[in-house]
């Protein structure tokens, strides 16, 4: 799991990690029932401070992305999560918004565009 912390972000370092962690489960990187590290070793690989992990670990599983298991570590929760779901709808949603944003910077239209996602959607399916 390679994670990537900015301290000029802006955004507090657990929040950056809560972030991350919500796009590898919800774009299918961090797969259910996998492990993540445990929270020293993480510290270390970031550079910050254990609690910093630690904390984003209980947001995560407050909110149902991973869960703990006593004695185990802790670990992505299964696919059916309505959080995984909801942050994959939110991630399609930011791209779709940049996808509109660039057609109409481009002067083409909607019509133009959901033909070009038709036909794509045609060859990957």
């Amino acid at each position: 799991m390679q994670l990537r912390i900015s301290p000029a972000d802006g955004a507090p370092i657990y929040l950056q990690i809560v972030n991350q962690v919500k796009y590898l489960v919800a774009s299918g990187r961090l797969a259910p029932d996998e492990q993540l590290p445990p929270v020293r070793k993480l510290a270390e690989q970031l550079m910050v401070n254990p609690n910093t992990v630690a904390r984003a670990y209980r947001e995560l599983e407050a909110g149902g992305v991973v869960t703990s298991r006593r004695g185990a570590g802790v670990f992505v929760s299964d696919s059916g999560s309505p959080l995984a779901r909801r942050e994959q709808k939110r991630i399609l949603t930011e791209r779709v918004d940049v996808l509109l944003a660039e057609a109409r910077q481009m002067k083409v239209d909607l019509g133009e565009v959901m033909e070009i996602l038709r036909q794509r959607g045609r060859l990957i399916q």
